[in-house]
């Protein structure tokens, strides 16, 4: 966490963000990764890009010119939103914000993470380009053969990039020495290992490589196809300053422009190149892993339908199920390929054409008929016992339908399927919803304490009752900050958590210097989990007729509780000291 002695992360002038802000206008930044629909007031509502939810509640403000999700407390003005959903840095954000707007930048101060980052980034692509070259040279025959047998063609290599990492130990090394990288960049990258005799030795070696490419066009890290010998089979980078594989999919940099209107999701490298190369330009997978709730959000910006077409195989069915639980958690429209003879989206195009997989996914199955047949797939229909057993488990999913009508036909499907009275099962399924709904509505009022406590939860308030207060004092400060005139405002050490206290602290610097205050402007100075706690308070009501009057409230209770801890030290204390006489 920050701390008031903590130097600002940035240079950028206050007349510059604020004009870079009213050139960026949060609704037209959000709209662009959000659905922007549901009006409530002066704001407009829409899923939350952060977490996964099927009722809107990601509010975005075109008169205060902040956001704020209800759900999971996320919030800021437009360059936290950057931010966060770009994970960038601040100056970063600022200069991604700034090129949008075509806006030159500043001169500021160095940024030392923004200036790794980008100096990794440029070793990605030069690595990239050394693996590309490779592909083409006497090293790269294997992995050309290894093309050729899976019928993949050179204009297809090009539009990914593929290349080849030579069968040696240190070829890549040497190239990007020679470019003036240093051993310690490239082992930060994740593209060289240290030997037990404490060299360094290429990462990948005698491979396919799939470089991994991120939205806006960044070799972000890479995924390495074996050509012979032992080793997994693929290996992927490791977790680096620019690649998290849990929040990336491989060919999404491609797959975003497609005009099919949906994202094809399947589980390997290879089946999305075969499924780009014939025609099916929407496919997509991850790097190595299940699918993610990071992943699934990434998706939903660019479409609301999904159509998954993983292996088919016992594993490959389970990663659906998964995977349908995810995406359908953020409302997208779920549909599942069944492939009969062949076991991946590659070979059944090889054997049966574009054509037939057109067919397939013209014929996919929603993710309620999906899910509902693997339920009857495990039961034998003609026993009772198994037949209560299906009916059961179709009870529990068809209960979580959030649309009646939706219950309803598939209550009867299922209904017909066991050989019951339609009315009987839909009657079962209702009363299961109602206890759904009481269940959940109970875990939300088991804990009044968790109403006062910040949604992030590295964030705990140790004393709530004060950090209510102290809350209403930065918020009284905020909203009119001639109050900070005052000589009896409390000591930050007042505070009873020391994120307030770090807040307060940045305010009142910047009140005190005549400066303005904005979720933009504080950002520069505190963490995004901050800003996004600071949003979350100013949304709490505050009534500023007799502004001066609360906050008088606001410090007596800080004084109080501190009073009240400090008499409670001190009897801890004096029992203490009796424990030890009487011993």
């Amino acid at each position: 966490m920050l701390h008031p002695e903590e130097v600002i992360k940035t240079a950028f002038p206050d007349t510059f963000i604020n004009e870079l802000v009213a050139r960026n206008d949060i609704v037209d930044v959000v709209s662009g990764y959000v659905r922007l629909g549901k009006r409530s007031g002066a704001n407009l509502f829409g899923l939350c890009p952060f977490h996964s939810e099927k009722t809107p509640s990601f509010s975005v403000s075109p008169d205060k010119q902040i956001y704020h999700c209800f759900g999971c407390g996320k919030g800021g003005g437009v360059i936290n939103f950057i931010m966060e959903i770009e994970n960038l840095s601040f100056p970063e954000a600022v200069a991604f914000l700034a090129r949008r707007a075509n806006m030159p930048l500043p001169e500021q101060e160095n940024d030392r993470e923004s200036k790794k980052r980008a100096r990794m980034l440029a070793l990605n692509r030069e690595a990239a380009r050394f693996f590309y070259e490779q592909l083409s040279s006497p090293a790269g025959e294997k992995a050309r053969a290894y093309m050729a047998g899976r019928g993949i063609s050179k204009a297809t290599a090009t539009n990914f990039g593929l290349g080849a990492a030579p069968d040696e130990w240190s070829s890549l090394e040497q190239a990007m020495r020679e470019k003036g990288y240093t051993d310690y960049e490239l082992f930060d990258a994740g593209l060289i290992k240290k030997g037990r005799n404490g060299g360094y030795y290429d990462t990948f070696r005698n491979r396919l490589m799939f470089p991994v490419i991120d939205v806006r066009g960044n070799v972000i890290g890479f995924s390495g196809r074996i050509l012979s010998g032992d080793g997994p089979k693929y290996l992927n980078s490791p977790e680096t300053l620019v690649f998290n594989k849990g929040s990336n999919l491989f060919a999404l940099n491609l797959a975003k422009k497609s005009k099919n209107g949906y994202i094809l999701l399947s589980e390997g490298n290879i089946d999305v190149v075969s499924l780009h190369q014939a025609g099916f330009d929407s496919a997509v997978a991850s790097l190595g892993t299940s699918l993610t709730s990071e992943q699934a959000r990434l998706i939903s910006r660019y479409t609301n339908q999904v159509i998954i077409a993983y292996d088919n195989d016992g594993a490959g069915q389970k990663a659906a199920q998964r995977a349908i639980g995810i995406l359908e958690k953020l409302d997208l429209k779920v549909k599942v390929l069944q492939m009969s003879g062949a076991k991946d989206p590659d070979e059944f195009i090889k054997l049966k054409g574009p054509e037939a997989f057109q067919m397939l996914i013209e014929g996919s199955e929603n993710q309620v008929e999906y899910r509902l047949g693997q339920i009857a797939r495990k039961y034998d229909l003609g026993v009772d016992a198994q037949k209560v057993d299906y009916l059961r488990e179709s009870e529990e999913l068809l209960a979580r339908l959030p649309n009646a009508a939706e219950r309803e036909v598939y209550c009867r499907r299922v209904a017909a399927d066991a050989g019951i009275s339609a009315d009987v099962l839909i009657g079962e399924v209702k009363a299961r919803r109602r206890r759904l709904l009481k269940r959940t509505e109970a875990a939300s009022r088991s804990s009044p304490e968790k109403q006062t406590q910040p949604a992030e939860r590295q964030y705990r308030y140790s004393d709530p009752a004060s950090a209510v207060a102290e809350e209403g004092v930065i918020r009284l400060l905020y909203l009119d900050p001639a109050l900070i005139r005052r000589g009896d405002l409390p000591a930050a050490e007042a505070f009873s958590s020391p994120t307030l206290a770090h807040i307060y602290t940045v305010l009142c610097r910047r009140l005190k210097a005549g400066q303005a205050v904005s979720a933009d402007l504080l950002g520069a100075e505190l963490e995004q989990g901050e800003v996004a706690l600071l949003v979350d308070l100013l949304q709490k009501p505050e009534t500023l007729s007799n502004s001066a009057r609360a906050l008088d409230d606001y410090i007596n209770r800080i004084r109080q509780r501190r009073r009240a801890a400090a008499e409670g030290d001190d009897l801890l204390g004096i029992l203490q000291e009796r424990r030890k006489e009487l011993k």
